[in-house]
C-alpha cells in the first residue's frame, strides 16, 4: 500500500527555516499532484501549498513569497521549504497525495496521507 512519511518539522524561533521532507513509497512521485497541508490547534485541516504533475506550484495566501514546494522524482520525495516562520505557521504538517494530475485545495480530494510532523514555531 501507499506510505507517505513526513520529517523535518520541529522547534523553531520565529523568523527561521525548516525544510520538511515527504518520502513515499509505492507512490511516483511527479506523476500526480501532491500538497502539504496543515492542521493547528483547534483548526480545521488547510490547503498550504501544491504541485502538479506538470510542476506548477500553487500557495496560500498565508504562505506565498514564504514556503517553497518542491519535489525529487528520483528520491521520491516531496519538500517544503518554509522560511521567515511565525507563530502562526504553528501546527501539524502533513503531505497529501492524488491519484490525478489536477490539484484541488480541498482535503477531500486527497487519497493518501502521512502521519504529520509538528512545526512550532515560539
Amino acid at each position: 500500500h501507499v506510505q507517505l512519511v513526513e520529517s523535518g518539522g520541529g522547534q523553531v524561533q520565529p523568523g527561521g527555516s525548516l525544510r520538511l521532507s515527504c518520502s513515499a513509497t509505492r507512490y511516483t512521485v511527479g506523476r500526480y499532484c501532491q500538497a502539504w497541508f496543515r492542521q493547528g490547534p483547534g483548526k480545521e485541516r488547510e490547503w498550504v501549498a501544491d504541485v502538479a504533475r506538470d510542476g506548477t506550484t500553487d500557495y496560500s495566501d498565508s504562505v506565498k513569497g514564504r514556503f517553497t514546494v518542491s519535489r525529487d522524482n528520483a528520491k521520491s520525495t516531496l519538500y517544503l521549504q518554509m522560511n521567515s516562520l511565525k507563530p502562526e505557521d504553528t501546527a501539524v504538517y502533513y503531505c497529501a497525495g492524488r491519484d490525478d494530475t489536477l490539484c484541488y485545495l480541498g482535503p477531500s480530494y486527497y487519497a493518501y496521507w502521512g502521519q504529520g510532523t509538528q512545526v512550532t514555531v515560539s
